[in-house]
């Protein structure tokens, strides 16, 4: 009896594969171990399958060495019976853990997330993006019933496909000049990336965003415009409900939302000619507008009515402290800076309110961290403000690294205002 072609494909899964294991063993992929769902790695592979089965591709991005997302990407790649039902049954899986080889063009999503998925026809038209991170935490927004709708909604628009071809032709982003990450002139550290992958030399999602900030800053054409990506609904002035993923929750009164008339209950079914299968759709469909004033069209489920939002100058402005590609962003101190804790808060004999950041680390491998050090600099050292404003309750190791890259320039220096051994001191520190 001729194996057949699943017969093959299963020789490629996790825990058949002579091949594929030796990646998941140097990345310590134990989240995908047992897992025989999934397709590991291989795009082609995957794609060849799609076309021979007719079924819609389901491809999750995950940055095995990142902590973050790790619970939820466990239930995804083996502990969820929906995810596995539905994706054994409807759609080819595939596991992408790596980003050197992975199509620039072709995989257009947030970069600076720890986990992400999309979901594509074997011809490359996109349907959907499922994921979305914030301030407020990597799994703030995702869960599995989340995904159970995005993935219920997909399969709707393949069931269409390819009446409905010209609507999800906005869904797939603009060619790059780059095929791959190791091709981006901006990636830096491109020898050590080229070599075998290991946890230590795994190009991250981030590290495309990082690329891409780098060579602007280079070009001298880095501005805070720039880094204001992916916006979330808030920015328009909604809130979505998390499961249900188009469900309207909330409306900000006055808000570009409140004036184009959406309610709370109605339901996003499109914007911009696209079809909306998740918050993370939204966010692509904002990503694409400009920072200024922007008329935007809705269709709500179930309403003949034509909405359309009209954005002010600077819509786009969030916190972006959470980014991981923000600590790569110029200037660069390559310090530690944890808040510090309730106690040592006390022995500082700080006024009511006051916080302060306490060096754990300095990295003088690096040359800024040496400029750190040579400038004074001290582990244990306590940072209690900036220019003589002191730090309150809302700092933390992020958003003093924010404050920094928003508001000061390479070559600089940056006036800390220290407390060592009980002593109040000021620090000029240099920004490389």
């Amino acid at each position: 009896m001729k194996p057949t072609l699943s017969l093959a494909l299963l020789c490629l899964t996790l825990s058949a594969s002579a091949a594929v294991p030796s990646l998941l063993d140097r990345l310590q992929d134990d989240n995908a171990r047992g897992a025989d769902l999934w397709i590991y790695n291989d795009l082609k592979t995957a794609m060849a399958e799609a076309k021979r089965t007719g079924k819609p591709i389901f491809v999750t991005f995950r940055c095995v060495p990142c902590s973050a997302c790790k619970a939820f990407d466990a239930e995804v790649a083996k502990g969820s019976n929906v995810v596995r039902d539905l994706a054994q049954k409807h759609f080819i899986s595939l596991r992408q853990v790596e980003m050197k080889g992975v199509d620039l063009s072709l995989f257009q999503f947030d970069y600076d997330l720890n986990w992400a998925g999309m979901f594509i026809n074997a011809d490359g038209v996109v349907y959907a993006r499922y994921g979305t991170q914030s301030a407020d935490g990597p799994d703030a927004y995702n869960s599995i019933a989340g995904l159970e709708n995005t993935m219920k909604r997909v399969l709707k628009l393949h069931a269409d496909y390819p009446k409905n071809k010209l609507q999800l032709a906005g869904k797939r982003g603009a060619p790059k000049p780059y095929k791959t990450a190791l091709e981006m002139p901006g990636l830096e550290n491109k020898a050590a990336f080229r070599q075998t992958t290991h946890r230590n030399n795994c190009i991250h999602c981030h590290n495309i965003h990082d690329a891409d900030n780098h060579k602007l800053h280079l070009e001298g054409k880095l501005t805070k415009e720039k880094l204001w990506r992916y916006p979330f609904p808030e920015n328009i002035g909604l809130s979505i409900d998390v499961v249900d993923g188009q469900r309207i929750s909330k409306v900000q009164p006055n808000s570009a939302a409140d004036r184009a008339g959406l309610k709370v209950g109605q339901r996003i079914a499109g914007m911009d000619g696209q079809p909306i299968t998740s918050i993370a759709d939204i966010q692509w469909v904002l990503h694409n507008r400009s920072n200024g004033v922007e008329s935007i069209p809705f269709t709500i489920s179930g309403s003949s009515r034509a909405y359309r939002m009209r954005t002010a100058p600077g819509w786009k402005k969030t916190d972006i402290s959470w980014r991981g590609s923000l600590w790569a962003l110029h200037p660069r101190i390559r310090v530690y800076f944890p808040p510090a804790s309730a106690n040592e808060i006390r022995r500082l004999n700080l006024p009511a309110g006051q916080q302060a950041l306490k060096v754990k680390w300095i990295n003088t491998g690096s040359k800024e961290g040496r400029a750190a050090y040579s400038a004074g600099l001290r582990l244990n050292d306590y940072v209690v403000g900036i220019a003589g404003k002191p730090f309150d309750n809302s700092i933390n190791h992020r958003t003093f690294n924010l404050h920094v890259k928003m508001n000061y320039k390479s070559g600089q220096k940056l006036p800390l205002d220290l407390i060592r051994g009980g002593r109040k001191m000021r620090l000029e520190l240099p920004l490389q």
